[in-house]
C-alpha cells in the first residue's frame, strides 16, 4: 500500500516538473504547429506510453544500467535525437511540398498510430528521464511497505498521468494558434516548417548535451 503523502508529494512534483516546458512539451509543441492538433495528441500519448516504459525500466532495475553505463546513455541519447532531426526535417519537406495549400498535413504525418509510434520513440529514448526516474522515484517508495518495484509503477503512472495532461494541454494551446494562423496559406506552410525547424533544434540540443557525472 502507497502512503498517500508520498505519493501527494511525487504527484506534486511531477506537476511542476511538468509545467516547465522540457524537450516533451518542445516536441508535442513542434508536433501541433507542424501538423496540427490530432497529432499533437496522438504524440502526446505516445509520449507519455514512453515515458511509462521507462518507469517500467526503472522498476525492472534496468534503469541503473543507463544510469551508470556512458555508453548505454549516449546510445540512447544519440539515437533519440536522430529520430527528433528526422521527424523535424519530415515535417519542414512537409510544408515546402504544401505550400500552395491551405492545410499542410500528410496523410502519413497525422495518421493516429504513427504519431503514437513517434511519441512513444521519443519519449522512450530520452536519457535524462531515465536518470532522473533512478534517482527520484525510489525517494518516495515505502521500503518498509515492501512490494517496491509494483509502489514504483504506481507513483510512475501516476506521474506519467499528470504528464498526460499537462503536455495535452500544451499540445492543443499551440494547435490552436496554428488553427489561427490556418487563415492564411503562406502564413501555414510557415508555420508547419517554423515546426519542424524547432524539432531539429531540440534533437541537436538534445544531442549536444552533456552528461552529469
Amino acid at each position: 500500500m502507497i502512503d498517500p503523502h508520498r505519493l501527494l508529494a511525487f504527484c506534486t512534483l511531477s506537476v511542476l516538473l511538468s509545467a516547465i516546458p522540457g524537450p516533451s512539451v518542445l516536441f508535442v509543441i513542434g508536433r501541433a504547429l507542424a501538423h496540427g492538433r490530432r497529432t499533437a495528441l496522438a504524440s502526446v500519448l505516445g509520449n507519455a506510453l514512453g515515458g511509462y516504459a521507462l518507469v517500467i525500466a526503472v522498476a525492472l532495475g534496468i534503469g541503473t544500467l543507463v544510469e551508470t553505463s556512458v555508453i548505454v546513455f549516449h546510445t540512447i541519447k544519440l539515437a533519440g535525437a536522430a529520430y527528433l532531426v528526422y521527424l523535424g526535417v519530415k515535417a519542414v519537406r512537409a510544408s515546402w511540398k504544401n505550400r500552395a495549400a491551405a492545410a499542410s498535413i500528410p496523410a502519413a504525418a497525422s495518421s493516429g498510430r504513427g504519431s503514437i509510434r513517434a511519441g512513444f520513440v521519443v519519449g522512450v529514448t530520452n536519457p535524462k528521464s531515465v536518470v532522473f526516474l533512478t534517482a527520484v522515484l525510489p525517494q518516495f517508495v515505502d521500503q518498509k511497505a515492501g512490494h517496491v518495484s509494483a509502489q514504483m509503477l504506481v507513483l510512475g503512472l501516476a506521474g506519467a498521468l499528470l504528464a498526460l495532461i499537462s503536455d495535452g494541454l500544451w499540445g492543443l494551446t499551440a494547435s490552436a494558434a496554428r488553427t489561427w494562423f490556418g487563415r492564411s496559406p503562406r502564413r501555414m506552410s510557415l508555420l508547419g516548417g517554423s515546426g519542424g525547424l524547432a524539432m531539429i533544434g531540440l534533437g541537436a540540443s538534445v544531442a549536444v548535451a552533456g552528461r552529469a557525472d
